[in-house]
């Protein structure tokens, strides 16, 4: 497995656009972090707010050498399993395993990471192409780990000492969600499969419970029942209606209503 190697900056706009600055320095591995990130980019268009030194945010850079960008989901399921697994850990560290079934830590499809029905981690992954295949992934996400308070319009953040009541050692955290997310990259490049990575993923996705749950249809604007069917190697989304009706989804076409 590649060990990572962390380059901190005190103060960056976005720890993706540092990142993607390095050009070929940044190996397969290495992680740009920010004690204070200012511009930080989310899904959508969207900024991530993140009080200076409370939290992890960082980027990591990985190169998948060959990786067809037509696959280029199940990179993004692997990154949010592993994501998903790291963060429960951070949380449950030290706490009784029965305690996990209070605070499930969840894939809000196609990857943020919630835990109950909060978020706690946005990831944005960037890629550059060459020819048919990825040639450099930039991971980008933000945990949130110390912060208490939120000043942001987001509907429902939430961090790890909210929960929990501990205090998280950022450059440690950081450390261990981007080793976490190298080991897992690094062992499904190696041995690809494509039916036990969506196995992994399924039984980690938000909502995923067999539910009727509320959906904003975007092109629509109206909301609509639907339980989640099924998620495609493609990030394709299957809802299936009271009626069983089952509709398909790209990214951006459908959100859950909170």
């Amino acid at each position: 497995m590649t060990p990572v190697k962390v380059l901190t900056l005190a103060q960056t706009n976005s720890t993706n656009s540092a990142a993607a600055a390095l050009g070929d320095d940044a190996v397969h591995g290495t992680v740009v972090s920010a004690v204070c990130q200012t511009a930080g980019r989310g899904q959508r268009g969207n900024t991530w707010e993140s009080a200076p030194g409370l939290n992890a945010t960082f980027s990591l850079v990985l190169r998948p050498s060959g990786w067809p960008v037509l696959r280029q989901f199940e990179l993004s399921m692997v990154i949010s399993v592993a994501i998903t697994r790291a963060i429960e850990q951070l949380l449950f560290q030290g706490v009784n395993v029965a305690d996990r079934d209070a605070l499930p830590v969840r894939i809000k499809w196609p990857n943020d990471i919630y835990i109950a029905n909060k978020k706690v981690c946005g990831i944005l992954i960037e890629n550059s192409l060459h020819g048919a295949a990825i040639a450099r992934l930039i991971m980008g996400a933000g945990v949130n780990l110390n912060q208490c308070e939120f000043l942001s319009d987001a509907p429902n953040p939430v961090s790890l000492k909210q929960l929990s009541g501990r205090d998280y050692d950022v450059t440690e955290s950081v450390r261990h969600l981007s080793q976490a997310v190298t080991d897992a990259v690094d062992a499904y490049l190696a041995h690809p499969d494509t039916e036990a990575l969506l196995r992994d993923y399924h039984a980690l996705l938000w909502r995923n419970d067999g539910a009727m749950h509320s959906w904003l249809d975007t092109a629509a604007g109206t909301v609509f029942a639907a339980a989640i069917d099924s998620v495609a190697p493609d990030g394709l989304l299957t809802l299936r209606t009271p009626a069983s009706l089952l509709r398909t989804f790209r990214f951006k076409e459908v959100h859950p209503v909170l």
